[in-house]
């Protein structure tokens, strides 16, 4: 089938013609399509060519015993096969979601497996009737647009928007196993640091983050050409920490991140006097829609007093010009 492009409409198409075609498309049979959806073989065969119609090409090549995709067709499904499961998940999202509570956040991974989620039971259990959705990305969402409540997000001050409550702030210090401390020799000076394998961000160099590097700490420290036993690099701070945790080697950590090991005695600060601030801090931002529902309010009181628990644990102290932020 092929009509001239005069002839080509341009309104959408019906869904239950791309369900039609999905199914023959996957079954490349009429018959096995029509049993899936529970019609007839004649009903399914007339909403491919109300399709056919409407998309103005042909989708299928008919033959006596076999059914065949042409080009137009093979285009189409690859964009039906990737939309019609997200549809039906979002309905199916919707459908359980309807009449409960629930709180949806954007954060980026590390902070969302190294801080939030640990934390995280606390809250089901003194709020279990509100439901929770974290979007873990490295992608910053837009909260205008996105279908999330509220967001975590990682930066200095200068880059956040005016309503932005600070959680807390972060120094960057070694960390390391108390195993590895034991089988790897003293560690009680910079100097020290030579006789281990240290662990560090791969494209940390590469990115805005390179005040998270070890060589930046070694300036700090007037040990510009210290070199360490070897490098071990990874992707993501909690593989970074999960490598320090089981006695791979030395990590430069953020502090809030590591706080609760270190408190555990799971890793051990040998250097505590020898912090290193960061320009960064943790924040939370809400979104337009959110600010006036009691579960986002729950939400956000629960994060505040968490985020204190953080800062008083890391010994923060709070800096003058957001302290309006941070309580």
């Amino acid at each position: 089938m092929q009509h001239s492009q005069t002839h080509l409409r341009s309104r959408p198409v019906s869904a239950g013609y791309l369900r039609a075609f999905e199914a023959v498309a996957r079954h490349l049979n009429f018959r096995a399509a029509a049993e899936e959806m529970a019609l007839t073989q004649s009903a399914v065969s007339r909403q491919i060519q109300a399709l056919e119609e409407e998309v103005g090409v042909g989708l299928f090549l008919r033959h006596t015993r076999a059914v065949e995709l042409t080009s137009a067709g093979a285009q189409l499904l690859l964009a039906v096969s990737q939309s019609l499961p997200r549809i039906d998940g979002a309905v199916r999202q919707i459908r359980q979601s309807a009449g409960r509570k629930n709180v949806s956040l954007t954060t980026f991974a590390s902070f969302a497996s190294m801080w939030l989620i640990p934390r995280l039971e606390q809250f089901q259990r003194e709020h279990p009737d509100i439901d929770i959705r974290i979007d873990a990305s490295d992608t910053t969402l837009d909260l205008e647009l996105a279908d999330v409540d509220l967001a975590l997000r990682y930066g200095p001050m200068a880059t956040m928007p005016a309503q932005a409550a600070r959680l807390f702030g972060e120094q960057l210090t070694p960390v390391v196993s108390p195993w590895l401390l034991k089988t790897g020799g003293p560690l009680k000076k910079p100097a020290d640091l030579a006789q281990f394998a240290l662990i560090e961000a791969g494209d940390a160099h590469r990115t805005h983050l390179e005040w998270l590097t070890w060589r930046r700490w070694f300036d700090e420290q007037q040990q510009p050409k210290l070199q360490p036993k070897r490098w071990l690099y990874f992707n993501y701070a909690y593989q970074m920490v999960q490598a320090a945790l089981t006695g791979q080697g030395v990590v430069l950590a953020r502090l809030p991140m590591v706080a609760e090991h270190l408190a555990n005695g799971d890793l051990i600060e040998p250097l505590p006097q020898l912090r290193m601030e960061s320009p960064m801090a943790y924040w939370m931002i809400l979104g337009p829609r959110g600010a006036q529902r009691p579960e986002i309010a729950a939400f956000r009181d629960w994060m505040m007093a968490q985020s204190k628990r953080t800062r008083e644990t890391i010994g923060e102290v709070p800096d003058p010009d957001t302290v309006d932020f941070i309580d």
